[in-house]
């Protein structure tokens, strides 16, 4: 997986009560835009993220 700051993040809920997490890529610190990225959430709360499976990376559209 490979993503550039600025592009958004959502991470699918593990069951079916969780919601899913999204978020913004403010920092990548992997090579060649691999993880770890450093994300803020939009519930605000910023973490450092090494996404797996149930992770997309929303790139926006070009027009």
């Amino acid at each position: 997986m490979r993503a550039k700051a600025g592009e958004r993040i959502v991470i699918r809920g593990k069951t079916v009560e969780s919601p899913d997490r999204h978020g913004e890529i403010l920092e990548v610190r992997g090579s060649e835009g691999t993880a770890p990225y450093f994300v803020r959430f939009d519930d605000g709360h910023e973490a450092l993220v090494f996404p797996g499976g149930d992770t997309i990376i929303e790139r926006p559209n070009k027009s």
